[in-house]
C-alpha cells in the first residue's frame, strides 16, 4: 500500500470520527479504560439510545469491541483515538495562544514539532505592553537567572543577551551554558574580544555551530523552556514569549534542539 493511499485512509478515518461528536466522545471516554453503558452514559450525559447508536457504528467499523457488558477500544480504535486526542490538543494549544502563533514565522519549527504542539497546550503567553515594553524580555531574564544549566538556540547577535549570560557565569550560579548559533553569528562573536574571552573561551560554555538559518530563539533548562520567534517580515520579536514548565514542554524543547544538525547528548 503506497503512502498516499495510507494517508488517504487515515484521513477518511479521522473525518469519520470528527463528523460525529458522539463517535469522537465515545472513543475519548474509552481511551484509558473499558466501561459499561451506564459508565459511558454518566460521563457523556447523553440518552442511552444515542450512545448505543454510536457504539454500534464504532463496533461495525472495528474501532470498539464489546465483551460481556463492557466496551473497549480495538487496536485500530486506540490508534485512531490517540491521533484524534492529539489533534484536539493541538487545536487547543493553538487557540489558547493564537496571538503568538498567528503573529510569527513558523518555519524555524520543524514540521514534526508543529505536529506536536499539543505538548505546549499548558504554556504561558507573556507579551510586552505599551506601558512596559520590556516585559517579555525581563521575564526571560528573570527565568534564566535561576538556572544551573541552559541550552539555547540563539538566532540573533545580541550584546544584551551575551552580557547577561556572562554575568550569570561570573556569579557561579550558572554551571553550564550550551548555545547553538549559525556560522555568521559565531564569526561576529569571535570578532569581539570581550565575548570571545568571556564566552567562547569559558570552560563552562559549549558553542555549537550550525550552517542553518536559525529562525527561532529556544531556551530550556531543568525547570522551564521558552520560545520567541520572528515576525513574518523577518524581524526578530522579543515582545512576545511562551513559557512552559511541565515535562511535556521540556521534552518538546529538548527534542527540537536535538533535531538541529542531528545534535544529541
Amino acid at each position: 500500500m503506497t503512502t498516499a493511499i495510507k494517508e488517504n485512509n487515515e484521513f477518511k478515518n479521522v473525518k469519520y470520527l470528527l463528523t460525529s461528536s458522539m463517535r469522537t466522545l465515545i472513543l475519548v471516554v474509552l481511551y484509558n479504560e473499558r466501561k459499561n453503558l451506564n459508565e459511558i452514559r454518566n460521563e457523556l450525559k447523553k440518552p442511552s439510545a444515542t450512545i448505543l447508536h454510536g457504539l454500534k457504528e464504532l463496533e461495525d467499523n472495528n474501532l470498539i469491541k464489546k465483551e460481556r457488558k463492557y466496551y473497549s477500544l480495538t487496536s485500530n480504535g486506540y490508534l485512531l483515538a490517540t491521533n484524534v486526542i492529539k489533534l484536539i490538543n493541538n487545536w487547543y494549544s493553538i487557540e489558547t495562544n493564537k496571538i503568538f502563533w498567528n503573529n510569527h514565522e513558523l518555519s524555524g519549527i520543524r514540521k514534526e514539532f508543529l505536529n506536536k504542539l499539543y505538548l505546549l497546550k499548558d504554556v504561558e503567553f507573556v507579551s510586552s505592553t505599551t506601558s512596559d515594553l520590556s516585559n517579555a524580555f525581563n521575564t526571560y531574564m528573570t527565568l534564566i537567572s535561576s538556572a544551573k544549566k541552559l541550552t539555547i538556540i540563539l538566532p540573533i547577535y545580541s550584546e544584551n543577551h551575551f552580557k547577561y549570560f556572562i554575568d550569570l557565569l561570573k556569579s557561579n550560579h550558572l554551571k553550564h551554558l550550551r548555545i547553538l548559533v549559525n556560522t555568521q553569528i559565531l564569526k561576529s562573536m569571535q570578532g569581539s574580544r570581550y565575548i570571545k574571552k568571556s564566552l567562547l573561551e569559558n570552560e563552562k560554555v559549549e558553542i555549537i555551530e550550525s550552517d542553518e538559518n536559525l529562525k527561532l530563539f529556544l531556551t530550556y533548562s531543568e525547570d522551564f523552556m521558552t520560545l520567541t520567534l520572528f515576525f513574518k517580515d523577518g524581524h526578530y520579536d522579543d515582545s512576545q514569549i511562551i513559557i512552559g514548565k511541565n515535562k511535556n514542554a521540556l521534552k518538546w524543547a529538548e527534542e527540537l534542539f536535538r533535531s538541529y544538525n542531528g545534535y544529541g547528548d
